[in-house]
């Protein structure tokens, strides 16, 4: 098939000239929006992003094709904080302050830090199984450099009423 055709099979309802030239940009979801619920997450080592994300497209409402916030729970150092916060900037995380409120079933079997505080770092991405693995690993690497323990992560996306309203 050739390159043409490729393109000219690719019909989503626009046409291939009008998404390469438009003008139009698409507004990234906003992560500071009242209605955003969690739609995904997994706060166990052993289990798979792509066994979390398809359980919360089975019971939570996540939508693949959908902008989410990835949110990745921690807990560091105190005096640790303002290195990670900068370091996971430079990816376009954004520190949640306050840190949100999780409940983990089995936070008793979890290492201590030492003078350790919840951090909660987002950043708003179309999040499927490759990359969620990729920044999943990327921060239990911030955290471990640096002392700390990743709790786990969750994603976010607007409620089912404001997709009706959308």
């Amino acid at each position: 098939m050739s390159c043409k055709a490729c393109l000219m099979s690719t019909n989503d309802g626009g046409g291939w000239f009008r998404r390469l030239f438009s003008r139009s940009k698409t507004v990234p979801l906003d992560p500071t929006r009242d209605d955003l619920v969690v739609v995904a997450s997994s706060f166990d080592d052993a289990e798979s992003c792509s066994a979390a994300l398809d359980r919360g497209t089975d019971d939570g409402g996540f939508v693949a094709t959908k902008e989410a916030v990835l949110r990745h729970h921690l807990v560091l150092p105190s005096d640790t904080v303002s290195d990670a916060a900068a370091i996971a900037a430079q990816d376009g995380y954004a520190l949640v302050e306050p840190a949100a409120t999780i409940t983990i079933d089995d936070a008793d079997r979890r290492l201590p830090v030492e003078d350790g505080v919840s951090v909660t770092l987002q950043r708003v991405q179309i999040v499927d199984a490759l990359h969620c693995s990729q920044e999943r690993s990327r921060m239990a690497g911030l955290a471990q450099r640096r002392g700390g323990i990743v709790l786990g992560w969750d994603a976010l996306q607007p409620g089912a009423d404001a997709t009706e309203r959308a």
